[in-house]
């Protein structure tokens, strides 16, 4: 039976699940995820547990953040006065802001800190430090 590997396009459906065991993800009910494996389009950890599934398994994978989206990085966190915010802008936490990057690239941020002066940016993805767990069923490999 054929095994995926590097520079095959699979297609599956996955369900992602915290360590709480609520669900931060899913393809189930939609179209599945389709990607090419090596071409660094998904997670490490997600990657690795499609290699050695047969079309048709499904499989459970935990994943660590080491093989997800690693951990918090506190540069990734930016403490900027409210003086140099607009001043119609009201914050709270877990509010979502994009601001653009040194190249002016979009970059997503979440408020996770208000100051009496100051707000609290934090750039990490959402799903750093968290161990992540997947269902996953192959559908197909091409």
């Amino acid at each position: 039976m054929t095994k995926p590997k590097h520079g095959d396009q699979v297609s599956v459906h996955y369900t992602g699940t915290l360590a709480d065991g609520s669900i931060f993800d899913s393809s189930v009910g939609e179209e599945p995820l389709v990607f090419t494996i090596g071409e660094g389009e998904i997670i490490d950890g997600f990657e690795e547990g499609i290699l050695g599934m047969s079309v048709g398994e499904k499989k459970t994978v935990i994943i660590e953040p080491e093989k997800a989206y690693g951990y918090p990085d506190e540069a990734m966190f930016i403490e900027i006065p409210l003086a140099e915010m607009p001043d119609d802008m009201d914050f709270e936490v877990g509010d979502e802001l994009e601001l653009a990057d040194d190249d002016d690239e979009p970059m997503l941020v979440v408020v996770s800190q208000l100051k009496e002066d100051s707000v609290v940016l934090d750039g990490n993805p959402p799903l750093a430090g968290e161990t992540l767990t997947f269902e996953i069923e192959l559908l197909s490999i091409s």
